[in-house]
């Protein structure tokens, strides 16, 4: 078989915030894409607006450089657990990774999660120890922890003998030893090119390729992104598509893209071993292969860790529907949702039982809240539920999901974090300390962990950082309690008024301040007791000529509570929706009338 000795294709995986995106910008810097008059930007691979505004890859993306001769596709990838599939799709694209590890925290929960994937499949890594010029950066404990994992995870010997390298994305320096000149980021490249085997595609074999990405363009539509296992692609040739059932249909292609920089260019042809994009198809989904004749077999797409969680979307049936989006009606949203599926392999979306009410099923809240940030941005307006564990029925008894959960936080703020992970139902199983900074093991249901964030940043002032990665389905850990605080219940519409607020404030925290407009049903502040009070926040004030002039003029209310939409999804209760708008986030009550919700409380009591 003849293979391409010019082109490697290599995946960037790490942990969240560890440094990929950074690093793909330091090798678009040394490989060329830049002019050198030109600015580079600043995580340039980062292109959706959330991802720029939440500092987080969301999508993985590729891109390629060009040094000495040699293409070098880059895939950069999330390092969120949640975006876990991502990482998965896109380990058919490549043939190694770079494993970029924090030079002070060491190997976290994405990258065990991360580098176990790309072990399975057989993939080189190289490991990067990033951002050694940080205070407390300790790169030889940093070295060791990590040919621990590779031990643990059952790394055979050529991948146990992965070279390291150490170096500062951000100051674009990368070093073979600590004890080398800090000059520029060619070791990587040189370590990448003599590691890194050629893409195993035979040149002169019949056209195949796997889609492991679908892009969009604005003149061609739909765009299918993979690595060409075999032969070459040419515009206007004619290909088939394979459908995921066996189906096969003839195309014809109008576009090959090539992605280089920071966008993507036509090409005449894609060759063996290079990652493409592909136009001429009004349909076609992840995970589809793509073949020269009708008789060539269907390639094997990698498989997606199933999800974990589940939330409902509902049609807003509330007073205030249709005033701030345009997109409201039951057909537009499941149309939406499930135009979501084809694209992100690892969300799924099904009909419930009621009218208008789908259930969506994902890896975490957090991939969720993406989804619906995203949608309302779009004009959608969508109710959305808490979270729910997805259970399995083993030998007649319900599983649920549990995780493994890092925390790390401050000596001094160590006893309520324990005391919530006990009523959580968390059991430690290891637990350090260095520097005065804790590092706790814990092994958690994956419902102990909806809303405990908000908890640990409370909690520790903000200096708490966790992770969590799933472990395993066991036998239900018996009821836990996450929200210890009820609500205060608008029983009436219109305007909020200072007057009635201020006698509000006594009862509890108020999440609305004065002129908003309310509906009965809405929720506009906690109870700091563990049941709902139905409270009236837009009584005015009764207007009688035996008051003063002056009397109430000077009403000092505190600033209300502002939830984001993921603090949102995690704080509401089981009886309770998130109605979220382009515009507005408004938390509800199911039953929006007092009388039916008291009904129900004693049918379901």
């Amino acid at each position: 078989m003849k293979v391409n000795n010019d082109i490697r294709n290599i995946a960037i995986i790490a942990h969240v915030d560890h440094g990929k995106t950074t690093l793909v910008d330091c090798l678009m810097q040394e490989g060329g894409v830049y002019r050198e008059n030109q600015q580079g930007q600043e995580r340039a691979m980062d292109s959706m607006d959330l991802e720029r505004e939440k500092g987080i890859t969301i999508k993985a993306k590729n891109t390629s450089v060009h040094w000495k001769g040699k293409t070098i596709n880059i895939v950069d990838t999330p390092g969120h657990a949640d975006f876990g599939g991502e990482v998965e799709r896109v380990m058919k694209m490549v043939d190694g990774v770079l494993l970029l590890v924090d030079a002070k925290d060491g190997p976290q929960a994405q990258t065990r999660f991360v580098l176990r994937k790309a072990l399975a499949h057989g993939l080189k890594p190289i490991v990067v120890v990033n951002k050694i010029d940080r205070d407390f950066a300790d790169p030889e404990r940093v070295h060791d922890q990590v040919l621990e994992l590779l031990l643990e995870l059952d790394a055979d010997e050529d991948q146990f003998d992965a070279p390291f390298l150490y170096g500062s994305a951000k100051n674009g320096f990368m070093v073979k030893n600590l004890e080398d000149a800090q000059e520029n980021i060619t070791p990587l490249f040189e370590t990448v090119v003599e590691n890194i085997p050629a893409p195993q595609a035979d040149i002169e074999g019949e056209f195949r390729m796997l889609i492991s990405n679908i892009d969009w363009d604005n003149y061609v539509g739909r765009v299918a992104v993979g690595k060409v296992l075999s032969g070459q692609v040419e515009t206007g040739g004619k290909i088939f598509r394979v459908k995921k059932d066996g189906a096969r249909e003839r195309a014809k292609i109008t576009k090959v893209f090539e992605y280089t920089g920071l966008g993507s260019s036509e090409s005449a042809q894609g060759e063996a071993g290079n990652i493409v994009g592909i136009a001429g198809f009004d349909e076609v989904n992840i995970g589809e292969t793509l073949c020269f004749t009708q008789e060539q077999e269907p390639l094997p797409f990698v498989e997606i860790d199933p999800p974990t969680i589940q939330m409902e979307f509902a049609v807003n049936d509330g007073p205030l529907a249709g005033r701030d989006g345009k997109l409201v009606t039951s057909r537009q949203i499941r149309e939406r949702l499930f135009r979501e599926v084809k694209t992100n392999v690892s969300i799924q979306a099904e009909d419930s039982d009621k009218s208008g009410v789908f259930n969506v099923s994902a890896r975490g809240a957090m991939q969720i809240s993406v989804l619906v940030e995203t949608m309302r941005r779009e004009g959608f307006e969508v109710l959305v539920s808490r979270p729910t564990v997805i259970t399995r029925e083993v030998d007649g008894k319900i599983h649920e999901p549990f995780e493994t959960l890092w925390i790390e936080l401050p000596e001094d703020c160590m006893g309520g974090i324990m005391e919530n992970l006990s009523n959580r139902r968390g059991q430690m199983t290891n637990m350090e300390t260095r520097n005065g900074t804790i590092f706790l093991e814990a092994e958690i249901p994956t419902r102990g962990i909806i809303g405990l964030e908000i908890d640990l940043v409370n909690a520790t002032s903000g200096h708490g950082i966790m992770s969590h990665l799933f472990k395993e389905y066991r036998p239900m850990a018996g009821e836990i309690t996450t929200r210890l605080t009820g609500t205060l219940v608008s029983m009436a519409a219109g305007k909020t008024t200072a007057y009635s607020l201020a006698a509000l404030e006594d009862r509890g925290k108020l999440f609305v301040t004065a002129g908003v407009e309310v509906y009965e049903g809405m929720i506009i502040g906690e109870n700091p007791r563990a049941s709902d009070i139905p409270v009236n926040p837009v009584k005015p004030k009764q207007l009688t000529n035996f008051r003063s002039q002056g009397d109430g003029k000077a009403i000092q209310l505190s600033p209300p509570v502002h939830f984001s939409l993921e603090r949102s999804i995690e704080y509401i209760a089981p009886d309770e929706f998130v109605e979220a708008t382009p515009s507005f986030l408004r938390l509800r009550k199911r039953v929006l009338n007092a009388t039916l919700r008291k009904r129900s409380e004693r049918v379901r009591g």
